[in-house]
């Protein structure tokens, strides 16, 4: 890619949108200078002495590289091939990272902290995007995202760092100060008045009754802004979730080539070979993007009984090559994670026999992928009714309905093979589809 093509499209990128990214791409290189000053000036001096002062999840990260010399090799060359990325990209700003020691440094720094709330400086709340992003469209880094060992490795320490920020500790971002989440351009981009009473405010002014960052990440809307369409009628089919539209596909396949550009829905890998999955072959996908300041609770798209409900591990900072450096750190290949990435599966058999199964898939997406499911096998559950919800970021969604089941959505399909997120934005619990 000639340096900068991809400057022309950026503004309109998902990744900046979301607020994953800076609203100017000069900006793009300071993420990881920025997150390589913060931990090598914490940890310079103890890294010369060995790896004891690591968190028990990064150290397990670095003891793995330590024995598995192979995996070392290709872990050096995927910083040095980001560095390159880099260099192509934002010559002109310091990069940081520069070998497995620096990463180690980063990464540990990381999960002792909570985001700060930052708008221009988006890396500060998506900081293992901007660490990854570079080496993530390499050669190397297409290798090492997808090995399992590297792969449970990051999910250890994505989990380490999830319990900090369910902790109490994590509290101290959630405040009203200037980089507070609780701040006047906080309440301002993140809709706060959606979520927050005056009654919340007045009985803990410091707070506001949360107990975490994650407590307020998820934290619950007030009912009346997100009512739900057509309670009473099974023919009304409703988003699970808040989101921008990224694609609708019609006559899915059980099994399709979704490692392309065209990133085509595979049900075998979709629904992670489900005994399910014969039933939607030749069905419909609804499928989108939740951005950080989107409401991050899922909810059930019709009324029926879970008949089967469960988290699937998988990838978590793998993205399509073939889609070219993509500085939103994997937005441009949602279709793709929707058949790789961590993600949770609720099969929920409508009581109306015309609509049959409905599966909800909510995807996480790199440092986003905590998915919590509130609902069981057997449980008969409201349209409108909450499923779960994604611990801290932005992730996608997608619906898989079966065949014939869907006369017509009602939602835009986006334009296809465009860089820019033009798909419409769809509250929870508002109508997309109508059955037959």
């Amino acid at each position: 890619m000639p340096q900068g093509q991809f400057h022309s499209n950026y503004s309109s990128r998902p990744g900046v949108i979301a607020g994953f990214l800076p609203k100017d791409a000069k900006l793009l290189g300071k993420w990881l200078d920025h997150i390589s000053q913060k931990s090598q000036s914490a940890y310079g001096d103890q890294i010369t002495k060995g790896y004891s002062f690591l968190e028990p999840s990064v150290l397990a990260l670095a003891n793995l590289l330590e024995n598995d010399g192979a995996l070392r090799s290709m872990v050096s060359k995927m910083i040095e091939q980001g560095w390159k990325v880099h260099q192509q990209e934002e010559p002109d700003v310091a990069y940081g990272i520069r070998t497995i020691d620096d990463m180690l440094c980063a990464l540990n720094y990381i999960i002792q902290n909570a985001p700060i709330y930052d708008p221009e400086l988006p890396h500060s709340a998506f900081p293992m995007s901007g660490l990854f992003v570079y080496m993530m469209w390499t050669l190397a880094g297409d290798y090492v995202f997808k090995n399992e060992k590297f792969n449970d490795a990051l999910r250890g320490i994505l989990e380490a760092w999830c319990e900090y920020l369910d902790s109490p500790a994590s509290l101290n971002v959630v405040v009203t100060s200037k980089d507070g989440w609780l701040s006047k351009a906080s309440w301002k981009a993140n809709n706060l008045d959606q979520f927050v009473t005056k009654e919340q405010i007045e009985k803990d002014p410091v707070h506001w009754g949360y107990k975490s960052f994650n407590d307020f990440f998820h934290r619950q809307i007030i009912p009346i802004c997100r009512p739900i369409d057509g309670p009473d009628n099974d023919h009304v089919i409703t988003s699970a979730n808040d989101g921008t539209v990224y694609r609708i596909a019609r006559n899915v396949k059980l099994e399709d080539d979704f490692e392309t550009k065209a990133q085509n829905y595979s049900l075998k890998q979709m629904l992670d070979k489900s005994p399910l999955t014969s039933r939607f072959v030749g069905g419909d996908v609804v499928q989108t993007f939740l951005s950080g300041n989107d409401y991050h609770r899922w909810r059930a798209p019709i009324s029926g009984k879970v008949i089967e409900a469960r988290v699937v591990n998988g990838y978590m900072f793998s993205e399509l090559y073939s889609e070219g450096f993509d500085p939103s750190a994997g937005t441009k290949s949602q279709g793709y994670e929707a058949m790789v990435n961590t993600r949770g599966l609720i099969f929920i058999e409508s009581d109306d026999p015309d609509i049959g199964c409905v599966c909800v898939i909510p995807i996480g997406i790199t440092e986003i992928s905590s998915v919590s499911i509130q609902v069981k096998v057997g449980d008969h559950i409201k349209k409108g009714e909450e499923l779960g919800w994604f611990s801290y970021g932005g992730s996608s969604m997608a619906l898989v309905f079966q065949p014939n089941a869907i006369e017509q959505f009602t939602i835009v399909n986006p334009l296809p093979g465009s860089d820019s997120n033009n798909g419409p934005f769809v509250r929870v619990g508002v109508q997309i589809a109508i059955s037959k």
